[in-house]
């Protein structure tokens, strides 16, 4: 019986695995591509402050940048370092693992488009009121107590990956990305996504295939009070943000068990701001702990949960109003199975995609440069920019 169940846990993360391969491969690819034009040395004199402007281009990048949970958060910290606003910091971080490409493709995939539009637009919402509830909570005092912190550098996950800046800065954007130089540094940031994100992705994995086997629809539907849909509506976004704390789980990872939570009876808003919430799971209060104290951790704690809960509030009623909530829970990722179908054909050619990009890195150094950002510190490539090859 026990190893039935293992089996058939399994057999669940291969086929979600599977149905997302082609999304995720197609996803990081144009992630690359952006964070090869994109430099993370201009970032920090970008965001000098808080202002409306200043947050819709800390947004702008942060949708440039990596989905990998842990690099944002360290990407943030750097630029905080150098000087950026740190509210200006907090809305790029939020960006960078909510409004990203791939998290809106694999989303599209999975569960549709209404929730990649909800995704989106939930997220310019949650930036907003986090904006706004940092400049009320968050007073100047504490920053400077947080910039304190972080100046020790205390290290946290990824922190490599915040110190690389392989981006070409020379010429038109079309010329730059078809270069050889443009290539290579897509081809890295390919794999080095890949290489942040492959744990939180199958952990996702295994427990959204554990929960899907193992847990019966009906735990979801009692826990969501899905049988009195005013209740459901309230609850979903406060106990969303909940489930992912205590999943372990960020970043596009999420995805999967999100898909479990909509099939098992979970409100819109209570899955957009589970999806939301992957900035607040254990390890990562951890992280923010160690880079800004225990006290500004606490308080942004405080504010990405509210920022997430409104967020998924806003979300069901707009939705909801307009008649875009989906009106069926068939999630096609929980019984899929393997098939000969466009997913197969679809895999197939981005594996060769994904084949030609990791032979450039290969080509080029990039094993170097994957050593430098899991041990950041020494001298390397890493810490000097990027050296392209033809």
């Amino acid at each position: 019986m026990i190893l039935h169940a293992a089996v058939h846990a399994l057999v669940m993360a291969a086929e979600m695995a599977w149905l997302l391969l082609w999304p995720l491969i197609l996803g990081f690819f144009i992630s690359g591509a952006i964070q090869a034009v994109v430099s993370h040395s201009e970032m920090a004199k970008l965001l000098p402050d808080d202002s409306p402007r200043t947050v819709l281009k800390a947004s702008l990048l942060g949708a440039a940048s990596s989905s990998c949970s842990y690099a944002a958060v360290a990407i943030a910290r750097s630029m905080v370092r150098k000087g950026a606003d740190f509210r200006a910091a907090m809305a790029f971080q939020f960006a960078s693992t909510n409004l990203v490409m791939e998290l809106g493709i694999v989303l599209w995939v999975v569960l549709g488009w209404r929730f990649t539009a909800a995704t989106w637009a939930g997220g310019v919402v949650m930036i907003v009121v986090l904006t706004v509830l940092l400049r009320l909570v968050f007073r100047d005092r504490l920053i400077a107590q947080a910039k304190v912190q972080a100046e020790k550098g205390l290290a946290g996950r990824m922190e490599g990956h915040a110190d690389m800046d392989m981006s070409v800065s020379d010429g038109p954007l079309l010329k730059r990305l078809v270069s050889a130089e443009g290539f290579t540094a897509t081809a890295h940031y390919f794999v080095m996504d890949w290489a942040s994100l492959w744990f939180d992705l199958g952990l996702g994995l295994l427990i959204a295939g554990a929960l899907a086997a193992w847990v019966p629809p009906s735990v979801w539907a009692g826990l969501f009070l899905t049988q009195h849909p005013g209740l459901a509506s309230l609850v979903g976004p406060l106990l969303g943000p909940l489930v992912a704390v205590a999943s372990f789980v960020c970043s596009v990872g999420n995805v999967p068990l999100a898909a479990v939570l909509w099939n098992g009876g979970a409100s819109f808003g209570g899955v957009i701001a589970f999806i939301f919430a992957d900035l607040i799971v254990l390890p990562i209060l951890d992280i923010y702990r160690r880079y800004y104290g225990l006290k500004a951790a606490a308080v942004l704690f405080a504010v990405f949960y509210a920022a997430m809960a409104l967020a998924g509030y806003v979300v069901e009623l707009a939705f909801g109003a307009a008649g875009l909530i989906p009106a069926h829970r068939a999630v096609q990722v929980l019984d899929q199975g393997f098939a000969w179908n466009y997913t197969t054909w679809l895999n197939l050619g981005f594996l060769g995609l994904a084949a030609v990009l990791v032979w450039r890195f290969l080509r080029t150094g990039g094993p170097e440069m994957l050593r430098q950002m899991e041990h950041p510190g020494g001298r390397g490539p890493a810490h000097h920019g990027h050296q392209h090859h033809r």
